[in-house]
């Protein structure tokens, strides 16, 4: 006889293990199956985190060596140690999902180790255990998308995964594809020395930030050393015990590239493996991903879907809230997100932030907009790091008043997006922003100046 439990959840990632907390808080009895063999999903485990351990890292090593002697501090003969950041890395995935466990302990919050299969609407099979659920969660992720002439071998041809892994720093590496995953982890390489080229098949890198932002940032990932061929695609490939050769065509006409390593960085797909989701009449688009409903349902009204098995983009913040909310619609409530409001991040130095509608996206909309401007070399905090490049974007809607979008390339634009964030969730207008009082010297006071800037009254500009 299959156990039972109010809700079952099937990925123990951003968006399950948050939902599995927030059940257990509204008095469900919740069971938790995840087919790793730790907690935290993707993000966790060979995502988010250990990809941000290893880009602060090679930071650091950055720093020193790029700007040691205008601080006065002499590193000259500063080197890294590559296995050690690798094991650091993983020092802290193991304490996170460790916490995350400790969680579930503290909430009780049962979790199962296997792989999930529907045997009917109501029931999972994992392993030779029945699970029952009145309702069920499905949040199991995405994975990497393969290239069918470049199949991963976790050696040569990697994907985020993989590159996360590597033995050693490659001499040289392509990584095919420069949108997040792309410019975060070709940086983390680039940065100890190895010589990286991007082959991007569109115009522009990461190419759903507001245009403006994505010229700066190609500028300054120019500046540091890396490459990149854009409206370009990989033909084939073909690799030895020497490495990899991809055959490439550019707006000029075919070339041959050669590396040790290629990354693979061309997008996620949804990940419903073994689930027999066909079994159950769970509908689904051509992408993959589960059809829901405004209230997170699915085809069938008991079974539930979020994160990146459903439609939207990919992102550790964005499964969490829905996987929040999808729980508390379970338990009666009327939860709402606003996904205008969910921030976008590229990790790299200096990081891209960016929430709300582009420029060329409000346009777009039939809207007149209005935008303003601040570059960080004006602004006196960076000028005290000597972290002057890049700038604040603001777009605001002329009719209103409002502010539609906010974008930053910059020092610490992760931190400070929040503010655009908030002032979203609230329908603030650009002149509330520019008239907020923002600590000085900070660098959020680059945001205060693009809002003066856009209402035609700069103070510093």
């Amino acid at each position: 006889m299959a156990e039972r439990y109010d809700l079952v959840i099937i990925g123990a990632g951003p968006a399950g293990y948050v939902a599995a907390i927030r059940a257990a808080q509204l008095g469900m009895r919740v069971v938790c199956i995840e087919k790793s063999q730790t907690l935290g999903g993707t993000c966790l485990n060979v995502g988010c985190i250990p990809s941000k351990a290893l880009l602060q890292s090679t930071e650091y090593f950055d720093l020193i060596r790029r700007d040691g002697r205008i601080h006065g501090i002499d590193f000259d003969n500063a080197s890294y140690n590559f296995l050690q950041m690798m094991q650091r890395k993983e020092e802290v995935v193991e304490s996170l999902t460790d916490g995350i466990a400790s969680l579930f302990k503290k909430n009780k919050v049962e979790w199962i180790h296997g792989e999930a299969s529907f045997v009917d609407a109501h029931t999972l099979k994992v392993g030779e255990q029945e699970i029952a659920g009145d309702f069920i969660l499905i949040a199991t992720g995405s994975e990497p998308v393969e290239l069918p002439f470049l199949p991963f071998d976790d050696e040569r041809i990697v994907s985020s995964t993989g590159a996360l892994s590597l033995k050693e720093v490659p001499e040289k590496m392509i990584v095919i594809g420069a949108g997040v995953i792309g410019v975060e982890l070709g940086s983390v390489y680039r940065r100890l020395g190895c010589e990286v080229t991007f082959i991007e098949m569109l115009d522009r890198i990461t190419p759903t930030m507001d245009r403006t932002i994505c010229k700066t940032f190609l500028q300054i990932l120019k500046k540091q050393g890396l490459t990149f061929h854009l409206g370009a695609k990989v033909l084939s490939g073909s690799k030895d015990e020497n490495g990899v050769t991809l055959q490439v065509q550019l707006p000029e006409g075919e070339q041959d590239f050669s590396a040790d390593v290629v990354l693979v960085a061309v997008g996620r797909r949804p990940y419903s493996k073994g689930l027999n989701l066909d079994e159950i009449d769970i509908a689904t688009n051509r992408h993959g991903q589960i059809i829901i409903d405004g209230m997170f349902r699915t085809s069938r009204e008991h079974i539930y879907a979020v994160g990146d098995i459903v439609d939207g983009p990919m992102l550790a913040h964005k499964a969490s809230e829905e996987g929040m909310a999808a729980v508390e619609v379970i338990a009666g409530e009327t939860p709402h997100i606003n996904y205008i409001a969910i921030p976008n991040v590229v990790y790299t130095h200096p990081e891209v932030a960016c929430v709300g509608l582009t420029e060329e996206e409000a346009t777009g909309e039939g809207l007149s907009v209005f935008t303003g401007t601040a570059f960080f070399k004006g602004n006196p905090r960076a000028r005290c790091s000597h972290d002057t490049d890049g700038l604040v974007k603001l777009v605001g809607d002329e009719k209103s008043g409002a502010l539609l979008g906010m974008h930053i390339v910059g020092p610490h634009a992760s931190e400070m997006i929040g503010e655009g964030v908030i002032a979203l969730e609230k329908r603030m207008t650009i002149e509330e922003l520019a008239y907020a009082s923002h600590a000085h010297p900070t660098l959020s006071e680059a945001i205060k100046d693009a809002a003066f800037a856009a209402l035609k009254r700069p103070i510093h500009g």
